[in-house]
């Protein structure tokens, strides 16, 4: 079985977590919407990537919705003391599976307790609010009234802990003056690289660091750069991407999401995989050169 634990560890919150994670959005139907064509595989991939070490797994009710919180439930509950499930606030799914804004406090809170209910929890760990001024990106606006709602629900003891998701290095400053933020969830890989400032920063501060999407977004010359890296090594690209971002800094911690037990296996044995430094800095400049095309 392979060894997550070489990815080392980092803080999250008031806990330590191995840096090999696990995100549960896969688990829900086609646009993670509906459910799932294969419950019992979903269940089944929960529990190898709980038996396989993970202590960390990313989740939201608007997965869905609810439907993967109620995998999770199912497959996983009652919990291992040293699980920690990370959720998300800030969205609300259309009929039409689209993705809509619910920052209000009155939808933060009854998001909160949808979480509790459908995740059979009394409190939830770490709660990301995820910003959703724009649908391309992290894009200004001031997060005030909706962190304070959430802070007020923290205050409660329904949440634990607080983090932001989908933001600007301004929102976490702000965002820092009204409550201790955890984590940071953006969109990052070897091709998306806006956040590098920001990873460094967060590091310098013990502050956790979860990149969503960390295997998408190359172009074919980037998919080549990398896939070039792979054989040379005798391993899969998904495996060098996921490889490079735990080597790109220490507080970051992944959360690659599947619905296939040989993915899973497949992610899991990055963990494993130290890439030389002459493979790090062909796989830097993809980012270099997708920075330049932009």
């Amino acid at each position: 079985m392979t060894d997550i634990g070489k990815s080392g560890t980092f803080a999250l919150a008031d806990r330590t977590v191995k840096r090999m994670g696990y995100g549960a959005m896969q688990l829900a139907g086609p646009g993670v919407f509906g459910p799932p064509k294969d419950r019992a595989g979903a269940i089944a991939v929960l529990r190898e990537a709980v038996a396989s070490g993970v202590d960390h797994i990313d989740t939201s009710d608007f997965y869905g919705p609810h439907i993967v919180n109620e995998i999770i439930r199912e497959a996983l509950h009652p919990y291992p003391k040293d699980l920690v499930i990370v959720t998300k606030l800030g969205a609300r799914r259309g009929e039409d599976g689209s993705w809509n804004p619910a920052f209000s406090g009155e939808a933060l809170e009854s998001a909160v307790h949808d979480n509790l209910r459908n995740l059979g929890l009394e409190a939830l760990a770490v709660v990301n609010l995820r910003l959703m001024f724009s649908h391309h990106g992290p894009a200004e606006g001031s997060l005030e009234a909706p962190l304070t709602a959430l802070a007020e629900l923290q205050r409660q003891g329904l949440v634990r802990h607080i983090g932001l998701s989908n933001v600007t290095p301004t929102q976490i400053a702000q965002g820092r003056a009204i409550a201790d933020i955890v984590c940071v969830q953006n969109q990052y890989n070897l091709a998306h690289r806006d956040d590098d400032a920001l990873i460094d920063d967060l590091a310098g501060e013990g502050v956790a660091y979860a990149p969503f999407f960390p295997l998408g977004g190359f172009s074919p010359l980037q998919s080549t750069a990398l896939s070039d890296v792979a054989a040379t090594l005798g391993v899969t690209p998904m495996q060098v991407a996921l490889a490079w971002l735990l080597q790109r800094a220490p507080n970051i911690l992944l959360i690659p999401g599947t619905s296939s037990l040989a993915h899973l296996r497949e992610n899991l044995a990055a963990a494993e995989l130290e890439l030389p430094a002459e493979a790090m800095a062909t796989l830097d400049r993809i980012g270099t050169a997708a920075a330049t095309v932009a």
